[in-house]
C-alpha cells in the first residue's frame, strides 16, 4: 500500500517545478563555483596546489549547505502545496488511506528529492573537477560521499521539521520563514555551539565526526517526524 501512495505522490509532482528545483539547486552550486574558479583560478589552484581536489570539495561544500537549507524548505513547501490548494486535503483524506500513510508518503517524497539533489551534486562536482583538469586517480571518493550523504543525514531534523510545518500549515509563509532562518543560522554556524543542529552539517567533514553527527541527525530527524505525525494526526483536514 505504501508503495502505491509513494508512487501517487511522485505522479502528483511530475509536472510541478519541484523536480526541476531538485536539479537546479545542485547545478547552481557547481555553476557558481565555476564562476569562482573562472575569476580566481590561479589563486585557488596555487592555494590548494598540494591537494586541488580537497580545495574544490571545500569550496563546493561551504556553498552547498546554505543552498540545501533553503532548498529543502522550498521542496517541502511545494510538495505540501499540492494538497493545500483547492481543498486537496479533504479529498485525499476521504480516500481509504490512513493519516500515517499520507504523512509518510509526503515526507518520503521530500526525503527522496533531497537525496536526489545530494547525489546530483556529487556527480556535478566530480565532472567539474575533471573540467578543471584534476586527476581521476586522485579523486577523494570517501570525502565526496561523506560530504554528500553524511551531510544529508545530518540535515534530517530540518527536512523533518520543514515537512511537518509545511503539511500542517496552509499558510506557507511560516515554513518558508523558518527555512530562511535556518539558512541564515547555517551561515553563522561557526559561531554556534557544537551541539546545535545547524552546526552538525558542517561537522560531518571533521575527522572522526562523520558517523557520530550522521547518527545524531538521523535519530533527531526520526523524533521530529514522530512529533510531526502526532500533530498531523490530530489536525482537521482543511
Amino acid at each position: 500500500m505504501f508503495s502505491r501512495i509513494l508512487l501517487a505522490e511522485l505522479l502528483k509532482i511530475r509536472r510541478k517545478w519541484i523536480v526541476a528545483l531538485a536539479i537546479i539547486g545542485p547545478l547552481g552550486v557547481v555553476l557558481l563555483q565555476a564562476v569562482n574558479y573562472g575569476l580566481r583560478y590561479d589563486y585557488l589552484m596555487d592555494q590548494y596546489a598540494g591537494d586541488p581536489w580537497e580545495g574544490l570539495l571545500g569550496q563546493v561544500f561551504w556553498l552547498k549547505m546554505p543552498a540545501l537549507f533553503i532548498g529543502l524548505a522550498l521542496v517541502a513547501s511545494m510538495s505540501a502545496g499540492v494538497e493545500h490548494s483547492a481543498g486537496g486535503w479533504k479529498q485525499l483524506l476521504a480516500l481509504p488511506v490512513t493519516r500515517l500513510q499520507v504523512f509518510a508518503g509526503k515526507v518520503a517524497v521530500t526525503l527522496l528529492l533531497l537525496l536526489f539533489s545530494c547525489t546530483l551534486l556529487l556527480v556535478f562536482t566530480f565532472i567539474f573537477g575533471l573540467v578543471l583538469g584534476l586527476e581521476v586517480s586522485s579523486t577523494p571518493w570517501a570525502e565526496l560521499f561523506k560530504q554528500s550523504y553524511l551531510a544529508y543525514l545530518a540535515l534530517l531534523p530540518f527536512i523533518a521539521l520543514q515537512s511537518w510545518l509545511s503539511l500542517t500549515m496552509s499558510n506557507q509563509a511560516v515554513p518558508m520563514t523558518v527555512g530562511i532562518l535556518g539558512m541564515v543560522l547555517s551561515l553563522i554556524s561557526i559561531a554556534l555551539p557544537d551541539w546545535t543542529p545547524w552546526a552538525w552539517a558542517y561537522q560531518v567533514v571533521e575527522p572522526g565526526m562523520g558517523l557520530t553527527i550522521a547518527g545524531a541527525g538521523t535519530a533527531t530527524g526520526l523524533l521530529v517526524i514522530l512529533i510531526g505525525y502526532a500533530h498531523f494526526a490530530r489536525k482537521d483536514a482543511s
